[in-house]
């Protein structure tokens, strides 16, 4: 059964700027005073009201798509990703909870990161600490949602209706995740990583963490792992985890947690919230499309898979019959390195290998262009392929049904009309 939609009324379109403004600029207390009695569930008010700062924070991001505003989630097309450093204007949004006041505020003093558990030496750390007692680095690294691609899972995925845009690749300054925790003395029980931040849960509830991920331990102090204070040269905005976040590359981006305030380093798997049940796993086995997977055949996802996305020219675009145009766009890997890619006019019947350039560090994308050549006018398609270092290559449909609409890979594709 699905929800009935009825149309707006010219009253509620025109109340609905003077409430927000209103729930911006009233204190709680004010309101109380206003309304003349006391508002028992003003918590809840609250977290209504921060939604609305976060609508204006998208008011920066004036080109991505809104999926959802409660938590706050939109996609980049994909002609707008072909920087090859992603601004933040076009970087998307993935939230679990509310966007919590200090990064509202852009306020840190008084942050600090704790680093305990299954540590010889727990350690409590400022911003100062970080900057100064580690390696400060720089690294372009990509992250990507892992239900990215969820809106063309057949029969449909519940969730945020992602097409191509739940990714971006930015530059991220901070020190490596690796240095903190073996700066704590990461004992030989260490199993798992657990993240924490202050974002708030939807409920209101202070009790209930928005989301709480973690990775094994071995990924924690691998290659790429880092935590950041810094995008693209600036302090993290506050959408995208100010002040502090942590980035795991090549894993889905919900375990690069935002807001970053603990890092419990545990003795067994983390069971936080949205580590367990159907959050961010895949079935242990393949799977028929709509099949009811029991829980415990649900397995935690790690790499995420190869994939690539034209973003040069836009798809509809009309180019010249017989002469050649070019093609350019992204490719990344959760294992690393991207070995080649390959485009086609011919719905994949033949394939032309395109130039590819070297990533700049490991987990950042790398750059495609190829040339082609459309015979004659009338309707085409370009599809790319990509192939990790692994051997692994995208394939030409969704790959893998899952219950929560995971890791979908399958060949990007844009329309051309030659003319």
């Amino acid at each position: 059964m699905t929800d009935s939609i009825t149309p707006e009324t010219d009253i509620e379109i025109a109340e609905k700027p003077a409430r927000r403004s209103f729930l911006k600029t009233t204190a709680l207390g004010a309101l109380g005073a206003y309304v003349g009695m006391n508002i028992p569930f003003a918590e809840n008010l609250k977290a209504f009201a921060q939604g609305v700062n976060e609508e204006d924070i998208m008011a920066g991001k004036p080109d991505l798509i809104l999926l959802g505003d409660r938590p706050l989630n939109a996609e980049t097309p994909a002609h707008l990703l072909d920087d090859d450093v992603t601004p933040y204007e076009r970087f998307f949004v993935r939230n679990n909870g509310g966007v919590p006041d200090t990064a509202l505020n852009m306020d840190a003093e008084g942050w600090t990161l704790t680093i305990d558990g299954e540590v010889e030496t727990p350690l409590v750390l400022t911003l100062d600490d970080l900057k100064n007692n580690f390696e400060v680095i720089t690294r372009r690294l990509v992250i990507e949602c892992g239900g990215n691609g969820r809106a063309y899972f057949n029969p449909g995925a519940s969730g945020n209706q992602w097409t191509t845009g739940a990714v971006g690749c930015a530059e991220w300054t901070g020190v490596r995740l690796s240095d903190v925790l073996n700066a704590a003395g990461i004992k030989d029980t260490a199993v798992y990583t657990a993240h924490y931040s202050n974002d708030p849960h939807l409920s209101g509830d202070p009790e209930r963490d928005a989301i709480s991920r973690g990775v094994p331990i071995e990924k924690a102090l691998a290659e790429g792992g880092m935590i950041a204070w810094e995008m693209n040269g600036e302090p993290i905005p506050a959408v995208h985890g100010f002040p502090l976040r942590v980035i795991n590359p090549g894993y889905p981006g919900s375990t690069s947690q935002k807001f970053l305030t603990r890092i419990w380093v545990r003795d067994q798997v983390h069971d936080g919230a949205k580590m367990t049940g159907y959050s961010y796993r895949m079935p242990a086995y393949p799977v028929a499309p709509g099949t009811e997977v029991p829980e415990e055949d649900m397995v935690i996802m790690t790499d995420m898979p190869v994939k690539s996305l034209i973003t040069f020219p836009q798809s509809g675009t009309q180019a010249p019959a017989g002469a050649a145009t070019e093609v350019r766009g992204h490719a990344w890997s959760g294992s690393g390195d991207i070995a080649s890619v390959d485009v086609s006019i011919d719905f994949g019947a033949t394939w032309i290998p395109a130039e590819l350039e070297p990533a700049v560090n490991k987990f950042a994308w790398q750059r495609f262009r190829a040339n082609v050549t459309l015979p004659e006018a009338g309707y085409y398609e370009v599809w790319a392929r990509a192939t990790d270092m692994t051997g692994e290559a995208q394939p030409p449909v969704v790959p893998g049904w899952n219950p929560r609409g995971y890791g979908n890979n399958m060949q990007h594709r844009i329309a051309l009309i030659a003319t």
